[in-house]
């Protein structure tokens, strides 16, 4: 295959994507043009801009994808109840597809040939791009450098930097891989790659340690539409100032930390810390809302495929017919999911103080210890009949045996 004459490369500024401009100047000789999407990282993006023409790029193009990342990704993903392995609400994997569609769109409109990325050969967000691209752009080359060059470490990737006079922030002292958008902040490297160390207190950048939180607790009200935020405090928002609302007052009352050890895709235990503030609100507030809303039959039943979509999201599966399919059904299930839950945030905690929803299935002359309309009587032949299983198996032994 012919080397790429032009390559749209995902590029974040970070110490990866920074040393690959002049790598793929030196080993492909190819236009490079850097792509930097805006997921709500609170970086400098104009830097980035910059940096990346000064380090080889003929042009770069930022993109604001923050609108469509909220309500196309994460909000589909948090009505479906998605999170993997009981505790990472995904921010990492729902936003690679999210970059990676623009990318290749891009290069597509620009007449490249190529895409790159800074994806390790290790991780599994090389699978989440590559998936990406071939489901948007199947006929453009790929390259992945982590892949083919001699680099294998974090030391030498700053070595590599260092030599070719590429800034970045990195050192031996802060050795971390860190990825954030509006809904994370990930954590990986350093004293994390031995499961014995506990985070470095050091490490977290976004939520306050509950130790340091404030005294006073704060009540949120969150507002639902067909399973989908739509409010804070009764003040309707659009999503992204939703999350960023919700960021500013879970990271200050020390809510959202998260230290998991993890299955990768590609077969690897990983370990990870990830700072989720607003997005742990969220998914507390959803599964309260569906408790009132959702009857028992479905509630189980989508147990399952909750499951199933959030391997799906970490697997870079996105664009499947098999997530569409399911985005169809939890379009369905949450239809009556609408309400608002209210949460009372103190130093790491989270405690429900309101249930609210004109669709709520909860009555109190039901629930209640008075009788009311419930007729007593009628649990005598239910049980009887749920009973019957259990009771003909002993049956059947004692006259087997005489």
């Amino acid at each position: 295959m012919s080397k790429a004459k032009k390559v749209v490369l995902a590029y974040s500024g970070g110490l990866d994507t920074s040393i690959i401009i002049p790598w793929l100047t030196e080993n492909y000789g190819c236009e490079i043009i850097a792509m930097i999407g805006d997921v709500g990282q609170q970086e400098d993006l104009e830097a980035a801009r910059k940096k990346a023409l000064a380090t080889g790029a003929s042009a770069a193009h930022v993109e604001d994808l923050r609108e469509e990342f909220v309500r196309e990704y994460i909000w589909p993903t948090l009505r479906a109840g998605a999170v993997y392995e009981h505790k990472y609400l995904l921010g990492t994997s729902m936003a690679r597809p999210v970059l990676a569609k623009r990318q290749a769109e891009l290069a597509l409109k620009l007449g490249a040939d190529g895409l790159a990325h800074g994806c390790t050969g290790k991780g599994n967000d090389q699978v989440r791009f590559e998936l990406a691209y071939k489901a948007v752009a199947p006929g453009l080359r790929i390259i992945a450098p982590w892949r083919e060059w001699t680099i294998h470490s974090r030391e030498d990737a700053i070595a590599y930097a260092q030599a070719h006079n590429v800034p970045v922030e990195q050192s031996k002292k802060n050795i971390y891989s860190r990825d954030r958008n509006i809904w994370h902040l990930s954590h990986e490297g350093g004293e994390l790659e031995d499961p014995a160390n506990a985070p470095n207190e050091a490490m977290w950048q976004w939520v306050v340690s509950p130790d340091k939180a404030p005294e006073k607790a704060e009540e949120v009200e969150i507002g639902f539409e067909g399973g989908a935020p739509v409010s804070v405090n009764g003040k309707k928002l659009g999503p992204v100032e939703i999350l960023n609302v919700l960021n500013d007052v879970a990271a200050k009352h020390g809510i959202g930390r998260i230290d998991l050890v993890e299955n990768r895709l590609v077969g690897i235990k990983s370990r990870g810390a990830y700072e989720t503030p607003g997005g742990t609100l969220l998914v507390a507030a959803h599964r309260e809302l569906e408790a009132l809303t959702v009857d028992r039959e479905t509630a189980h039943f989508q147990q399952g495929l909750a499951l199933r979509y959030a391997e799906l999201v970490y697997y870079g599966l996105w664009f499947t017919p098999l997530r569409e399919a399911l985005d169809a059904f939890f379009s369905v299930t949450q239809q009556r999911v609408t309400g608002s839950i209210g949460l009372r945030l103190w130093k790491g905690t989270l405690a429900v103080t309101k249930r609210v929803s004109p669709f709520s299935l909860y009555r109190a002359d039901l629930a209640s210890f008075t009788m009311g309309s419930y007729n007593p009587k009628d649990a005598e032949g239910f049980i009887n009949l749920f009973a019957l299983p259990v009771t003909v198996r002993p049956k059947a032994k004692a006259e087997g045996n005489s």
